[in-house]
């Protein structure tokens, strides 16, 4: 698998603008996708990030999951599905350990995970998923139809595309970034993550974003 992003990319004064099909830490999950996928496209430094943005969709619990609930508290949010066989669960994994890794500071941070996949991830089958051993405690598992999907990952500037699987039962598994994105208490972008990035790192990030909110 290739990644076309080595090294975080971002300060709290980067803009960072990834336009939708931007092979920016790109993962594919299939098997016949283990050489790497798409191409790359064009990191541009702006005045103000243009990640995230309203979207509508659904937790685990049923409950509707806006931009809104997004304010008050920091976010980690990671873009995949739960039949990813590696990338997926590594990354949450990842997220897990920061967590465990802030301890008292990381208190009232949001762990979100936003699945691609609108046929296989619904609520009632994200709710055990988002339990699994080593992710963080409380994770959000979001889902919704392929409209409301596709409006959150155009939001937030990642990549997902499906494709063929003959080996898979569906016969379908998707490409996807592999970013973790970091936003802050208003709902803004704040700092991206790559497989790269250490979780002593991204726990750091996030006590200065804290330290810096106040």
């Amino acid at each position: 698998m290739r990644n076309f992003i080595q090294d975080r990319l971002s300060r709290p004064t980067l803009a960072i603008i990834l336009s939708v099909g931007f092979g920016a830490g790109l993962m594919g999950c299939g098997k016949d996708s283990a050489g790497g996928v798409a191409s790359s496209g064009t990191v541009i430094a702006s005045g103000t990030a243009d990640i995230g943005g309203p979207f509508t969709l659904v937790d685990q619990t049923g409950a509707v999951f806006t931009e809104v609930n997004l304010k008050g508290t920091p976010n980690l949010i990671y873009f995949g599905f739960s039949y990813c066989p590696d990338v997926c669960p590594t990354a949450l994994q990842k997220m897990g350990a920061v967590q465990a890794a802030l301890g008292d500071a990381g208190v009232g941070v949001n762990y979100i995970f936003i699945s691609i996949d609108a046929e296989r991830d619904t609520p009632e089958s994200l709710a055990p998923y988002v339990g699994s051993r080593g992710f963080p405690s409380g994770l959000i598992g979001l889902s919704g139809t392929q409209a409301q999907i596709d409006a959150a990952v155009a939001a937030y500037r990642v990549y997902a595309q499906k494709v063929t699987d003959h080996e898979s039962a569906a016969e379908f598994t998707f490409d996807h970034s592999d970013l973790i994105l970091l936003m802050n208490s208003q709902g803004a972008f704040e700092d991206i993550f790559t497989h790269n990035n250490s979780v002593p790192e991204i726990a750091g990030r996030i006590r200065l974003l804290r330290n810096k909110e106040g």
